[in-house]
């Protein structure tokens, strides 16, 4: 398991996520060699079969690094930046649902995606 989400803050236009984020994953997964190759990490961890299927309900959302945005006030994003986020995402939304209203023959032109 790779835990890339915690302690990680990407946006679409503010930190876009890039190729260069991903290194350290590439890193860790040694693609192309045997697996017992891999190295445990901060954020690469192996679990047996056994400890995973113990789980409640065999949940594999798996964390064990502390996201430091939970526990420390101090680390969470200023509201404008949040809100900035959200108007981000859901304007990226409108834009995918227009873009498929427009491929299925509906006319979209009603819609403002920007």
């Amino acid at each position: 398991m790779y835990d890339f989400r915690t302690n990680q803050h990407f946006t679409l236009k503010q930190n876009p996520l890039r190729r260069e984020h991903l290194q350290d994953f590439v890193d860790c997964h040694l693609p192309g060699k045997d697996r017992s190759e891999r190295v445990e990490t901060e954020r690469f961890k192996a679990f047996a079969y056994d400890e995973l299927i113990a789980r409640d309900k065999v949940n594999l959302d798996i964390t064990w690094l502390k996201d430091a945005s939970l526990s420390d006030a101090d680390a969470l994003l200023p509201p404008e930046v949040i809100a900035q986020e959200i108007v981000e995402g859901l304007q990226a939304a409108l834009r995918e649902f227009a873009a498929i209203a427009e491929t299925l023959g509906a006319s979209a032109s009603g819609i403002d995606a920007n």
